[in-house]
């Protein structure tokens, strides 16, 4: 297992490890005084204090104090994390799209901030590796498209190594990136660049990008379909992802969705997580 810690960080050196850690599928943890404010089917605040934040890359976050086995704040799988600097603070934003949800941690102050990078059993029989997944393509082409016929993998650009290199039926070169899990906005801009850098090489040919993961999130589908990128669900070793989805953020179902919610403080939030939970819908990923 791979872990990177900073300790005591400047914000931007703690933004740049969690910039990664979101990009690349990592669990990321930071510790610190930190403000934080929910909104959706409600609204809550928490003043500041010292908690622990753990951002999962199925999109779960957990905020936590040192009481109690419960996080007092909380999103569900399926969120979108990203972060920023903005007025001298560290912000973590946690993004859910049905219902629409926010959860926002601001750090005044950070202790530490660490990247897992996590492997364990039922991770890899759930989801395998990229390896895995380059396996099943090389072994069968026309999981990606009919006509799709590989040439070269870890193909060298510009812009970094191509997973998987080829051309369609048509002839036009083919960029395939590949990811083990369900990824965000980042894997579209790398795919983004890959393609540009091909197209540099191959020019008025038409290049096309294709990014091959078990799902993406909803702000992923977006930004793939304005920039002209295509996606395809496939599983590393040919086993339903549980969070996979044509492009939407988020899953749910009515007995969960009562369970769920973004601030989970007794004393502040009791009557707006029982409001929360009468309104939560039958959900499903789209």
């Amino acid at each position: 297992m791979s872990v990177t810690t900073l300790h005591r960080p400047a914000h931007r050196d703690a933004l740049s490890l969690l910039e990664t850690a979101f990009g690349d599928g990592l669990l990321a943890t930071v510790f610190g005084r930190c403000t934080v404010e929910y909104d959706g089917r409600a609204s809550s605040s928490l003043g500041p204090g010292d908690r622990l934040v753990v951002c999962k890359p199925d999109g779960t976050i957990l905020v936590h104090t040192d009481e109690s086995r419960e996080p007092v704040n909380w999103q569900p799988p399926g969120c979108t994390h990203r972060a920023s600097v903005r007025d001298g603070r560290l912000r973590i934003r946690s993004e859910r799209s049905s219902p629409d949800e926010t959860l926002d941690v601001a750090f005044e102050r950070i202790e530490q901030v660490t990247a897992y990078e996590v492997e364990d059993r039922s991770d890899l029989t759930l989801t395998g590796s990229e390896e895995d997944l380059r396996r099943r393509i090389l072994d069968d082409p026309g999981l990606v498209e009919p006509g799709f016929e590989p040439i070269a993998t870890e193909r060298e650009t510009a812009a970094g190594p191509v997973d998987v290199f080829g051309s369609d039926e048509a002839g036009r070169p083919v960029v395939v990136e590949l990811k083990r899990r369900r990824v965000g906005p980042s894997a579209a801009s790398q795919l983004r660049r890959y393609v540009e850098a091909v197209d540099e090489e191959f020019p008025d040919a038409g290049v096309r990008g294709v990014l091959v993961a078990p799902s993406v999130t909803e702000r992923a589908a977006a930004l793939l379909e304005e920039r002209g990128l295509e996606f395809v669900a496939l599983e590393p070793v040919g086993e339903r992802d549980p969070e996979a989805v044509d492009g939407g953020d988020g899953a749910a179902v009515d007995g969960e969705d009562a369970e769920r919610g973004g601030s989970e403080d007794a004393e502040r939030d009791g009557e707006a997580d029982a409001e929360r939970d009468g309104e939560a819908d039958a959900e499903s990923e789209a």
